[in-house]
């Protein structure tokens, strides 16, 4: 049985990633992969990461678009930039926290 790591990373948290020009905000975290075969095997072999390790569901966005992504802890960075984060859901989900991150807006019912 593999030893489930604490994740790196937080939820709120402004990461970038470490091969590919994008960056977003941690809203998910799954303690090891839990995607698809397919998706995995679609990752090319010589990048591929180990599936023992926490992976990051990001509201994430690059010079051209947002969209959501699900990342390795291994190619994971802190974005230390201090910039926003554009993708509409961040807004949705999310509070700027006054620190360069964001905190999950509460979930108060009115």
């Amino acid at each position: 049985m593999s030893k489930i790591r604490n994740a790196k990373y937080q939820i709120g948290q402004v990461v970038r990633h470490r091969l590919y020009p994008f960056r977003g905000v941690i809203f998910d975290i799954d303690p090891v992969f839990d995607n698809t075969e397919e998706w995995y095997q679609a990752i090319p072999a010589e990048i591929r990461p180990h599936k023992d390790q926490p992976f990051y569901h990001l509201f994430a966005e690059n010079d051209e678009t947002e969209y959501v992504a699900y990342v390795s802890e291994q190619n994971l960075l802190p974005d230390t930039t201090g910039e926003p984060v554009r993708h509409p859901q961040v807004a949705e989900v999310f509070v700027k926290d006054g620190k360069g991150g964001y905190r999950p807006r509460s979930a108060t019912v009115h």
